[in-house]
C-alpha cells in the first residue's frame, strides 16, 4: 500500500521512526511535510495527506501532532475522509474494521514511539468487516453527500 504521512511541527520528532516503520513493514510512503520542527499550521498538513487519500494518490494516510485532535478534526472536513484520532492499538484497529478508518491521527505528546509504532501496525493491518458496519458507513457516506 502507499501511506501518505504528515505532522504538524510538535509531531515531527516522533514522524521519522513512523515512516521508517512503515516501510519496514513492506509500504511505501509519501511524506507530505512538513521536513523541520520550525512552527507550521497543522491543517495544512492534515489537507495534504487527507486530499491524497480522499483522491485516490494514497491508499491510508498517518497524521502526527501534539494530541492527534487537531489533525483529525481537519481532516474530517474532507470528503470521503473518515479519520480516527487514537491513543493506542485497539482503537486504530477498530477504526478500520468497524468504521473503514481510512487515515488515523494520533499525539507525539501523548504516545511514545513504541506505542504509535503498534497504533500504526493495527491501523495498516486492520480490514474493513462489512456488514452492519458497511451499513453504518453507507449512512455517513450518504449524508455527507447530500451536505
Amino acid at each position: 500500500m502507499k501511506i501518505a504521512i504528515a505532522s504538524d511541527h510538535a509531531g515531527f520528532i516522533l514522524k521519522p521512526a513512523i515512516v521508517d516503520y512503515i516501510r519496514e513493514l513492506g509500504h511505501e510512503v509519501k511524506d507530505f511535510g512538513p521536513s523541520d520542527d520550525g512552527r507550521v499550521n497543522y491543517p495544512d498538513y492534515a489537507l495534504k495527506v487527507s486530499e491524497s487519500v480522499a483522491g485516490g494518490e494514497c491508499d491510508l494516510g498517518v497524521l502526527i501532532c501534539g494530541t492527534g485532535i487537531g489533525m483529525a478534526i481537519t481532516a474530517n472536513k474532507v470528503k470521503g475522509i473518515r479519520c480516527g484520532s487514537v491513543s493506542e492499538s485497539y482503537s486504530a484497529r477498530m477504526s478500520r474494521e468497524h468504521n473503514n478508518a481510512n487515515v488515523i491521527s494520533f499525539g507525539a505528546r501523548v504516545v511514545g514511539e513504541d506505542i504509535a509504532k503498534d497504533i500504526v501496525k493495527a491501523f495498516l493491518e486492520g480490514e474493513f468487516k462489512g456488514g452492519r458496519h458497511g451499513d453504518r458507513v453507507k449512512i455517513i457516506r450518504d449524508y455527507e453527500s447530500c451536505h
